[in-house]
């Protein structure tokens, strides 16, 4: 009884938290990445917490993976926030996608791609609260650039409730480009300006659609807001001119969620009807119009100019500025 009552051992956190592996703190988190299967090193409990965490702990042990208990202080150290309730798991390297997988995903279930782009999203909570939207959306895939974006860390997995162990992760190196390639695809690519003349329910967001979310500092930036087809506005009714990003990106996610489940906009009287047209398809998908296969390979041409010019930022991932753990 003494020794239950002792506190666990005293841990390096560095010894708990191996190269090359990924922590993953919270109940919830840590259930979807069991329910998600990933390949898990050891489970981390804090004694005090441990009651509340059985079902967790007799699930690891079942899959043989070992249970390690640390004071509550060393998993914040290690998770780097402190509302990691007592349970974190330790599991190898996130496997990224491409925009291959994430158009494969959208033919196996069924539907007309549905993705999420995230164009330098600075705060971890933002881009948690974005990915659970997206997840619960029904979102295919969400790409985000290597460079001057938030990082996924432990914080930004738990304010996603665990979602992101169901999203596919696009790691892309020029944001245009891959926006360019996706439009070249089929794909319509919508962004919110408080300028434009539709509001985001006006607009009809049923077909292939990609839902550009940009930062909290500056919003869309030019190069990706050439690659807009369309924007759309969120009327503001009182004095705050305007919403915090991730608010503002999971009300246009649920509004085209929305859409595609009724199969119908929610235009007002009198509204413009969207222009036909606007989306571009490769004879390849289901989703496939022939008569706009030369402008938008004009388009990912000149998207591919401009990055060779330098005008947009490019280079190879580096795991250091963006959300590359």
């Amino acid at each position: 009884m003494a020794g239950h009552d002792a506190p666990p051992p005293s841990f390096d956190p560095g010894s708990l938290l191996g190269e090359g592996e990924e922590l993953v703190a919270g109940r919830r988190p840590v259930e979807e990445a069991f329910a998600a299967r990933r390949e898990s090193r050891r489970l981390l409990v804090v004694p005090t917490r441990r009651t509340a965490l059985d079902t967790l702990v007799l699930h690891a042990t079942t899959l043989r993976i070992p249970v390690v208990e640390v004071e509550g202080g060393t998993l914040t150290a290690l998770a780097g926030f402190d509302g990691h309730q007592g349970v974190a798991l330790v599991v190898t390297p996130r496997r990224w996608a491409t925009l291959d997988d994430v158009i494969v995903r959208a033919l196996e279930r069924g539907g007309r791609p549905f993705v999420l782009a995230l164009d330098s999203l600075e705060d971890p909570h933002n881009l948690g609260s974005l990915l659970r939207t997206a997840e619960a959306a029904g979102v295919h895939g969400v790409l985000f650039p290597t460079r001057r974006a938030a990082p996924l860390t432990p914080s930004a997995v738990k304010a996603s409730a665990g979602a992101v162990e169901h999203l596919l992760l696009v790691p892309v190196a020029d944001l245009p480009s891959a926006l360019a390639d996706l439009h070249v695809r089929g794909l319509r690519i919508v962004g919110a300006d408080q300028s434009a003349t539709l509001t985001y329910r006006e607009a009809d967001l049923r077909g292939p659609l990609v839902v550009v979310v940009g930062s909290e500092g500056q919003g869309i930036g030019p190069a990706v807001r050439r690659r807009l087809d369309l924007t759309v506005r969120i009327p503001m009714h009182g004095r705050i001119a305007s919403l915090n990003a991730a608010v503002a990106g999971s009300v246009l996610l649920l509004e085209a969620a929305g859409q595609r489940g009724q199969g119908t906009p929610s235009r007002a009287p009198g509204a413009p009807a969207p222009s036909e047209g606007t989306s571009t398809i490769m004879p390849a998908a289901p989703w496939i119009s022939d008569d706009a296969i030369e402008p938008a390979t004009e388009q990912v041409t000149a998207a591919t100019e401009d990055r060779d010019a330098g005008s947009d930022a490019g280079g190879s991932p580096d795991p250091e500025d963006g959300l590359l753990p």
